[in-house]
């Protein structure tokens, strides 16, 4: 494994970790944004503080698959290191 293959599960990883929040901020915009269209309520907060609740009971409960995977990529990372130590 060279250097662009580290650096791609690394982007790899770092999509798969953040893709669920954000994917989740957007469908509750979505929600608070047809909820204001409807009501024709446009009050800033109204869009900030539900979203920022949500996706952070959301980030609290994902955090247990959040660690796991990097715990994996963190043990993946360093045999990678070993193995180019004992190489070199």
């Amino acid at each position: 494994m060279d250097l662009i293959a580290i650096s791609q599960s690394t982007v790899a990883i770092i999509l798969l970790l953040g893709l669920p929040s954000l994917i989740v901020s957007m469908v509750i915009g979505l929600v608070i944004s047809i909820f204001q269209a409807v009501t024709q309520i446009s009050d800033a907060s109204l869009s900030f503080v539900p979203k920022m609740i949500i996706v952070s009971i959301f980030i609290v409960i994902s955090l247990p698959w959040i660690g796991d995977n990097i715990e994996e990529y963190t043990y993946n990372l360093w045999d990678i290191i070993i193995t180019f130590g004992k190489t070199q």
